[in-house]
């Protein structure tokens, strides 16, 4: 370390320490179900919000009428000023990069709690949890499309699951 106070880690021979109490809590918490669904939603919002900046960025259906004045027709964004066009631009690059965060957010929250809920009643940690997982997290997402999309939901988030958790399980190839 640099041998300024409070910049890292303790001073000494090790520093871990598995009797911190502050490690101790943080293993707990992320141990408990809350726990991965909060952080699950939590960094699936942050991806998400970095994944719809991009594909925004990279989208052709940019807005091309602006609102205009109250009552008149909407003006074509290229007659605009360049700043106000950036202005236009970058609030639809924010709405969809929102829009996308809130529902990686809310994937990730509603998988990692189900399947941590399923892993601990069945007490085993096997592919089955996710594909159930992934199916009624599927279900349950596209719940206000009637029977068919639930069906079609699940199936498809079950075998995104199954597919993703199989990979992850693989023998490391040395």
């Amino acid at each position: 370390m640099n041998g300024l106070p409070g910049a890292g880690a303790p001073q000494g021979g090790s520093s871990y320490d598995p009797n911190d109490p502050n490690l101790k809590a943080l293993n707990k918490m992320m141990e408990s179900c809350f726990g991965k669904s909060a952080l699950s939603g939590v960094l699936g919002f942050g991806m998400g919000g970095m994944f719809g900046m991009f594909m925004a960025s990279m989208s052709y259906d940019t807005p091309f009428h602006t609102a205009g004045a109250p009552g008149a027709a909407p003006k074509p964004i290229a007659e605009l000023p360049m700043r106000q066009q950036l202005k236009v631009g970058f609030k639809d690059m924010g709405a969809r990069s929102y829009s996308t965060a809130r529902n990686f957010g809310k994937v990730g929250m509603l998988f990692s709690g189900i399947e941590c809920g399923i892993e601990g009643f069945r007490a085993k940690n096997d592919l089955a949890n996710g594909v159930a997982a992934g199916c009624l997290t599927g279900g349950i997402l596209a719940r206000s499309g009637g029977p068919t999309a639930v069906a079609g939901g699940c199936a498809a988030f079950a075998a995104f699951s199954a597919a993703i958790d199989a990979y992850m399980r693989q023998p490391e190839k040395d």
